[in-house]
């Protein structure tokens, strides 16, 4: 999966008042876009010292390491070189074999949208404060602390026999196929939102109930959670013809277009095809 990056080292661990030194990479984004240096088909983060015509400190709040490098979201303008570099859609996560490139990028984004999304408090409307000793921020007025939203959302492959359901989704783009996933909502353990999800999303009963692992999914800031269930192939699928538009059982070599295996729904439908998931 997409955190996989062994043998690079990831780290979250925050390092309190950390200044920018010249060798530690730099995260600029432009909407959905990350600033890269420009070099050719391997994917690269600048880092301090491709910036030397910014003198003085740079605005910016410690993210976290990777082998031991740390990294930085950076606010200021860059006005980076086109020669020297390019914003390039996070997409590219999808399809490149950097994996640790690609994980430290959709991380980064992830803490990137929740400080913008949090530059005021939500109590009182004072402009927040970075707070030094966690990763948080702070309200300078009333206090309230606010730390990074991570959202829990299940995900689950239905198998029956030899056959797994999947299901085409409104927003899929083509004839794409994937496991049947939803947020926990108030006042749920995460195995009354399977139930529930199931229910609504393609009508079936489900049972034996059991965890497969988890993901984090910087993407929609969620942690997303696997599980295996089994159901009956024979009871009629109930699909709401808005969220979900088709829902069909599929057999070992036979399955549709899929997620890939950076993502815990392709690797729980590969394992699947494999006869591997139990």
């Amino acid at each position: 999966m997409i955190q996989d990056i062994h043998p690079h080292r990831f780290s979250n661990q925050y390092l309190a008042n950390k200044a920018i030194g010249e060798t530690d990479y730099i995260f600029h984004y432009q909407g959905n876009t990350l600033l890269l240096k420009a070099n050719g088909e391997e994917l690269a983060i600048p880092q301090k010292k491709d910036f030397p015509e910014i003198s003085g400190e740079m605005e910016s709040v410690f993210l976290f390491s990777l082998n031991e490098v740390s990294c930085f979201l950076v606010w200021d303008d860059l006005k980076a070189d086109e020669s020297r570099f390019e914003y390039k859609d996070i997409s590219f996560f999808r399809t490149t074999n950097q994996k640790e490139i690609a994980w430290i990028s959709v991380v980064g984004l992830h803490l990137r949208n929740w400080y913008l999304q949090n530059k005021f408090c939500g109590k009182c409307g004072s402009k927040t404060q970075h707070k030094n000793d966690e990763r948080a921020i702070v309200c300078p007025s009333c206090n309230t602390v606010v730390y990074p939203k991570i959202s829990p959302a299940i995900i689950v492959a239905i198998i029956s026999d030899d056959k797994i359901l999947l299901a085409h989704n409104a927003n899929f783009v083509g004839n794409w196929y994937s496991l049947i996933a939803g947020f926990v909502d108030v006042g749920e353990t995460l195995e009354e939102t399977l139930v529930r999800e199931v229910k609504e999303e393609v009508g079936l009963d489900v049972w034996n109930i059991r965890y497969y692992k988890s993901q984090p999914w910087a993407l929609s800031g969620s942690m997303m959670i696997g599980f295996i269930a089994e159901a009956d192939a024979n009871q009629p699928i109930c699909i709401d013809g808005k969220e979900i538009t088709d829902a069909l059982w599929f057999s070992r070599g036979n399955l549709p277009s899929h997620p890939s295996t950076i993502s815990i729904a392709g690797e729980m439908i590969e394992k699947f095809e494999k006869g591997e998931l139990l």
